[in-house]
């Protein structure tokens, strides 16, 4: 699973970026300061089970803090994207195609209105980020629009002459950008397209469709980014007005990212997504960072209730994607071969059945499924159950 960081050139992509990976990035005050792509892992927080069977987990992969799972995506930060995109203005081209990997965007805005349409630094307030949102989107919708055009009338007469099917043949051309047969039935449908003539599709029929695939293969967040800045509150509520359809996260990433610092350094005590934070070495900070903790404090966690990074991140995967923590264990032994309580916890799609979970496990697990138990109940279910939110299951299968 891929979480893209997307946006304008300086609003603090790469700030959000290292504050969710602590990853080494370039972070400058200027524009496409990102060039080349960032890969790093984030982490998305669960709520552990392991305190439900008075265990201690022991994590393959992430970590877990005070009986919350940190469980690792995948994620990557592009390169700032500017006005004209699409035709290869600015780094756009590498900006798009480094998105194809993503299954869902995390667009961060500079809310606090202090970077203009080039990503240029200017005086807060006097840019509107309105604009940022819109633009941002209408780019990656015309970049959708260029794929799907491209040869559109050649395609187009070979599929009805072979009368071959539209969505498997439209799926294979766009299967870069994720776009499923399922996404183009649901699309042609919507639109009352008829599947058998698309040659006598128009422009802007095609135009809508690749919106309709866009906002499929690529749903998308805003983090209202710099909200701590004076005056940026007022931004942000404008932009909830106008932006109903959108999840929009206030955040200050700066402040995730000094959080995270200072944790790590022993500084305090916090957890990325903590409503508060716990100064235990008071006399290692100097005046201006007890200054700059209390700022935090007053200005951001007992406002918005955390800095909105974490936040970002848990609603990009559990409510964009509809993804699942599953853990998988056994009603006797929930320790794996090495000892490891509760090793694993997979981020399966919505829907996910037994079955599937079996296969995510091992392709002989799903090809010898017996069944499957609920470890929490200890009652036996179908492959066909469908799991629910921290589920732990255990696959039972022949040899």
């Amino acid at each position: 699973m891929f979480v893209g960081i997307v946006g304008k050139a300086n609003v603090g992509k790469s700030t959000f970026f290292k504050a969710a990976t602590l990853a080494e990035v370039e972070i400058a005050n200027y524009p496409f300061a990102t060039i080349k792509p960032n890969h790093a892992v984030g982490y998305v927080r669960v709520e552990c089970v392991d305190k439900e069977f008075n265990r201690q987990c022991n994590p393959r992969f992430g970590y877990c803090l005070n009986h919350i799972r940190f469980v690792p995506i995948d994620m990557v930060d592009v390169a700032g994207l500017v006005p004209g995109a699409h035709m290869g203005l600015g780094m756009g081209n590498q900006f798009l195609d480094d998105l194809r990997q993503a299954d869902a965007l995390i667009h961060v805005v500079d809310v606090s209105g202090s970077t203009n349409e080039k990503g240029e630094p200017i005086q807060p307030l006097s840019y509107d980020p309105v604009n940022d949102v819109k633009f941002l989107e209408e780019e990656i919708d015309l970049w959708y629009a260029g794929i799907l055009k491209k040869g559109w009338d050649k395609f187009a007469r070979q599929v009805q002459q072979e009368k071959t099917k539209l969505c498997q043949a439209l799926a294979k051309q766009l299967s870069g950008l994720k776009v499923t047969e399922a996404m183009i039935d649901a699309g042609i449908n919507k639109f009352g397209l008829n599947p058998e003539k698309p040659a006598a599709w128009t422009e802007d029929q095609l135009f809508e469709l690749a919106k309709e695939f866009r906002k499929m293969t690529k749903p998308m967040i805003i983090a209202a980014n710099k909200v701590d800045v004076p005056g940026a509150d007022k931004n942000l509520q404008r932009i909830k007005e106008l932006f109903k359809d959108y999840i929009i996260i206030p955040c200050s990433s700066e402040s995730e990212l000094a959080l995270r610092e200072a944790a790590k350094h022993g500084l305090i005590k916090y957890a990325p997504g903590d409503s508060k934070f716990e100064i235990i070495a008071k006399d290692k900070l100097n005046p201006k960072q007890l200054n700059a903790l209390n700022f935090i404090n007053e200005n951001i966690i007992k406002k918005y209730g955390d800095t909105g990074v974490q936040q970002a991140l848990d609603e990009a995967v559990f409510k964009l994607l509809k993804c699942v923590a599953i853990f998988p264990g056994g009603v006797n032994k929930l320790e794996d071969s090495d000892g490891r309580v509760l090793p694993d916890c997979f981020l399966m799609p919505q829907n996910t059945t037994a079955l599937d979970f079996a296969f995510k496990l091992h392709t002989d697990f799903g090809k010898n499924f017996i069944r499957a138990i609920n470890v929490k109940t200890k009652m036996a279910v179908g492959k066909d159950y469908k799991l629910k939110p921290r589920d732990v299951i255990e696959i039972v299968a022949g040899r």
